[in-house]
């Protein structure tokens, strides 16, 4: 098989975490789209939160997506607003295996509570604002998951050996 393997999901589901384990596991590069922008714009997100908006950010999304989507085997950690825009869930249905990672709000609250390179998260409410981005995108990310799979107090390792099996069979 030589397309991408995607992780998509919310803010502390643990798309970077997990999704490099499993490229180590299968061998593959890992890349993160987050990363990925920084690289190529030498600016870090929430500086192009401040400066371009969410709009511009989102924009530099498309672009970076439909980049590295074409680059065959690889394991892609998303941004978790990449599938806010059709174009790009039309990349991920199309392009690869697409893994959507999930965790009980109280779990993404706990791994995103310190996290001060959170744009979306620096808010007076950041429980209230997590439940709203879940409610508004969860039904996006499973439109273009391939498999659901639950990260809610699992320890990384184990989850992406279960995710290796799954690539490894399809």
């Amino acid at each position: 098989m030589s397309r991408p393997v995607f992780l998509v999901g919310p803010m502390g589901a643990g798309k970077t975490t997990i999704g490099k384990l499993l490229a180590q596991q299968l061998g593959y590069p890992f890349k993160d789209t987050d990363r990925e922008i920084e690289d190529r714009t030498g600016a870090d997100i929430p500086w192009i939160f401040d400066v371009e908006g969410e709009a511009g950010f989102r924009d530099r999304e498309v672009a970076i997506l439909a980049d590295i989507a074409t680059q065959g085997q690889q394991v892609i950690a998303t941004g978790g607003g990449i599938i806010m825009r059709e174009e790009n869930r039309e990349c991920l249905k199309v392009s690869g295996i697409v893994f959507f990672l999930t965790a009980s709000i109280e779990q993404l609250l706990e791994r995103t509570a310190k996290d001060k390179r959170r744009p979306l998260l620096q808010v007076a409410d950041p429980e209230a604002r997590i439940r709203e981005l879940i409610a508004l995108r969860e039904p996006l990310y499973r439109e273009v998951a391939t498999h659901v799979i639950d990260t809610n107090r699992r320890p990384p390792r184990q989850v992406a050996q279960e995710m290796a099996e799954l690539v490894r069979n399809s």
